[in-house]
């Protein structure tokens, strides 16, 4: 399967099991040697790349037990557990849940709340305001500006709910649905954004926003 792409990446803070690290790879050696010079400028050398030797041990340990099959049942199915019971709220999701998250379909969600109003972030906000769920916003604020600085619509306005591995139990998981069902009984009311203030490049970050109408 990799000998079909050119290039990929991996973040060993997800499902490595590890608090930092990744890896980069790719298939022409040109690019991989600027990219090693690089590395060595600003990171590490690359038997390291910047990193302390208990970050690499952590992340050896991590990949030998990512795959233990019961590891992964216990991954899949707390995912699928809020995936369902946010299926079973009338939430719009991305089906199926996937691994490491559930994306919510926000702009189906809130569908009164037009796309260049962010209604991704409005949500994300409202899970925060709520319960104190900390959420990601994928959709147009974090793709929506164009090189020229025009405003376009994301494809898709998703918020998303990543998982921690091994620190969420279900009763962590039932508190996350009870605040997603309080904001989706007042989906009606919630109002969009704009931007106030952003930064030239990865204003999904920094960016600040006010409500729209004074919501």
């Amino acid at each position: 399967m990799a000998s079909l792409a050119d290039g990929m990446t991996m973040s060993a803070k997800k499902d490595g099991l590890a608090n930092i690290g990744g890896w980069l790879a790719m298939n022409d050696d040109e690019l991989a040697t600027q990219c090693r010079n690089l590395l060595i400028l600003t990171e590490g050398f690359p038997t390291y790349g910047g990193l302390a030797g208990r970050d690499l041990e952590a992340i050896a340990q991590g990949l030998h037990e990512v795959v233990e099959h019961d590891y992964l049942r216990y991954r899949i199915r707390s995912t699928g557990y809020l995936g369902d019971a946010l299926t079973d709220l009338g939430v719009p999701i991305v089906r199926p849940a996937g691994g490491h998250a559930v994306y919510i379909d926000a702009g189906q969600f809130l569908p009164h709340i037009a796309p260049l109003e962010y209604p991704g972030q409005a949500l994300a906000i409202a899970l925060y305001e709520t319960g104190g769920i900390r959420s990601c916003e994928v959709g147009t604020v974090m793709f929506g500006r164009q090189p020229d600085g025009s405003e376009r619509a994301a494809e898709k306005d998703l918020v998303r709910l990543a998982i921690p591995r091994r620190t969420y139990t279900q009763s962590h998981m039932d508190y996350v649905i009870e605040v997603c069902a309080e904001v989706s009984a007042r989906a009606a009311d919630l109002a969009g954004y704009r931007i106030v203030e952003e930064p030239p490049m990865l204003r999904h970050f920094t960016a600040r926003f006010e409500p729209i109408n004074g919501a």
